[in-house]
């Protein structure tokens, strides 16, 4: 079982695959699209939500995605179908971080996907190579809401606290024009998902030759988070516009 497969399994029932119910993501995507006509771009979109739930949203959007899991883009094609919108939608099984693209977005978005372009910082210079003036990015990443402890550390990353992230963000040449810090249930929704998720699909398919790999990793990661992250780990998602054009 690889790693696309158990994210598949684990966000069956949280398709938003990062720490948001479906009220932030919409209040989200209304600040981050003023205008219902804009072209929005998903740098690691996975199964395509973000965008889905956009164009069902604004009638006039052109959306695409970026993604190297090509199951996910799949899945995605198959909803957009399904939702009657796959008209309006474009996915490309690539590097998002060596994406390139002959038109500008009016949003560039990238929540939970910091990690394929080397940190925060990155992510966002990536976004900004495919801004349209005027446009806006849409970053969700974690940040440190206590101190962490060394295993902490080493499981998530060198992450920063929101304070000293603002810092570095503002620094990069943004401004913060909307932000949603995840709220204690939404993270805590989030993680009983996830391991929900996974846990259920293995004790539903007990001849699966992946049945015990699905089980130990859904017990590891709920073990890590209650012990190990739980009250330390916050996640924001920011609505950002370049400082100077």
């Amino acid at each position: 079982m690889n790693r696309e497969q158990i994210s598949r399994l684990a966000h069956a029932d949280h398709p938003i695959a990062a720490p948001l119910d479906d009220e932030s993501v919409r209040r989200l995507l209304e600040r981050g699209l003023p205008q219902g006509d804009s072209r929005v771009l998903d740098l690691g979109c996975g199964g395509g939500e973000w965008l889905l739930r956009a164009l069902g949203a604004y009638p006039k959007l052109r959306a695409e995605g970026v993604d190297v899991a090509e199951g996910a883009l799949a899945r995605a094609r198959e909803s957009a179908a399904a939702r009657g919108v796959g008209d309006r939608l474009v996915l490309h099984g690539e590097d998002a971080a060596e994406f390139t693209s002959p038109h500008a977005f009016d949003l560039v978005m990238s929540v939970g996907a910091t990690h394929a372009f080397g940190g925060l910082l990155p992510t966002l210079a990536a976004a900004r190579e495919h801004l349209a003036p005027g446009g806006r990015v849409l970053v969700g990443d974690g940040f440190w809401a206590q101190k962490p402890s060394p295993e902490a550390v080493e499981m998530l990353g060198e992450l920063t606290d929101l304070p000293a992230m603002m810092d570095r963000v503002t620094a990069d040449g943004w401004t913060p024009v909307y932000g949603h810090i995840s709220t204690r249930q939404e993270l805590d929704d989030y993680e009983w998902a996830w391991t929900g998720s996974l846990a259920s699909w293995a004790l539903d398919n007990p001849d699966d030759p992946d049945h015990c790999t699905a089980l130990t990793t859904a017990h590891t990661h709920r073990v890590e988070w209650l012990r190990v992250y739980r009250d330390v780990f916050g996640f924001v998602t920011m609505i950002l516009r370049p400082t100077s054009e």
